[in-house]
């Protein structure tokens, strides 16, 4: 399915989010607050766009994605970046590898999102940061009634407009409405070892920036 919407994938992004994207994209950057020297994980880069700003930063980013058809486009876009294939739930990288990871709008679309967690715990270092964005629950009521209904009825018309692929975008909305809340999320990330677990609303809860660290 991601094989299918690649090469307009970004742009789509930005319609979809009324340009919402890149700035919860900057948000993501300044959470995890990348410094020259640091390795920095970044899953689920998709074409490798969430991937720049810790370029930018003078960090080692290893953008990596279970989609080989969004690596290609990334590829053709961002030679300079070091995109890997890899599965969330068996990551390709050795023990405290990195000084931090994120995903974006990624973990949602593992099956077993809690196996994830755990690998991204082994391969962060002592000390060492994750950041998470992904699509949460609006926390004002006509907030989040408006925003379903732009889920269920707007999205997957304009999507077919868009898209490559708007039966995916389909999916996106379920995948959505079906994600844990704030606190829900929060709790499966203590659980699965993170320390130190908090969150911040962005665009009043339409999406939630998690932070968590691991143990020194």
């Amino acid at each position: 399915m991601f094989d299918d919407v690649a090469a307009k994938y970004d742009r789509t992004n930005d319609v979809l989010s009324l340009g919402q994207a890149r700035l919860w994209r900057r948000a993501v950057a300044d959470a995890v607050g990348a410094v020259a020297g640091q390795r920095i994980l970044d899953l689920g880069a998709g074409t490798g766009t969430s991937s720049l700003p810790f370029l930018e930063a003078g960090a080692d980013v290893v953008p990596c994605d279970f989609s080989i058809g969004m690596l290609t486009e990334g590829k053709g876009r961002h030679p300079e970046l070091a995109l890997t294939a890899g599965d969330a739930t068996r990551l390709p990288f050795a023990d405290e590898s990195f000084d931090a990871v994120t995903i974006s709008f990624a973990l949602r679309n593992v099956q077993e999102h809690e196996v994830a967690m755990r690998e991204m715990l082994r391969v962060t270092k002592p000390g060492g940061k994750l950041v998470i964005c992904e699509f949460s629950t609006p926390t004002w009521t006509p907030l989040r009634t408006v925003y379903t209904e732009y889920l269920m009825r707007a999205l997957p018309p304009v999507a077919t407009k868009v898209s490559s692929n708007p039966e995916a975008y389909v999916y996106l909305a379920e995948s959505i409405r079906a994600w844990p809340d704030q606190p829900a999320l929060a709790a499966e990330l203590q659980q699965a070892g993170w320390t130190k677990v908090a969150w911040r609303n962005l665009t009043g809860g339409i999406v939630a920036l998690h932070r968590g660290f691991k143990a020194p």
